[in-house]
């Protein structure tokens, strides 16, 4: 009896044109179903973060307005990248610096910002509307 000889590349070869003639790719469409109210708190959540500009501050001063703006002053030749505001809040005068979206932003900076101005301290303000 004759023994069929095939050779390793050939049989490869033969395995592999029965694998991809099975194979094929699917084919099809997806719905979502999804409640109306998700897409309207998604679009209010994008409006809410638009608006927000009253992040984290650094107060560095709290005082009368010499005070205020000396400390400004000071402030920005140290600090020039970083923006700076004077704020009057009954009965005192407040140097605020910087509008750092999170907290460990402004962690990072209060610690740069407290080798020249010791008492400096993290605040969220209250919006004023």
């Amino acid at each position: 009896m004759n023994s069929l000889k095939i050779k390793p590349a050939h049989l490869l070869a033969i395995t592999l044109m029965a694998c991809t003639s099975l194979s094929f790719a699917q084919e099809g469409t997806l719905t979502v179903n999804q409640d109306e109210k998700i897409t309207k708190l998604l679009d209010v959540k994008k409006d809410i973060n638009k608006n927000t500009t009253e992040r984290y501050k650094i107060q560095i001063y709290n005082g009368n307005r010499n005070g205020a703006y000396n400390a400004e002053t000071e402030f920005k030749n140290a600090f020039e990248d970083i923006k700076t505001i004077v704020v009057y809040e009954e009965p005192n005068f407040k140097t605020w610096v910087g509008n750092f979206r999170t907290k460990i932003e402004a962690d990072r900076a209060l610690k740069k910002i407290k080798s020249k101005f010791s008492n400096a301290l993290i605040f969220k303000p209250k919006k004023s509307n």
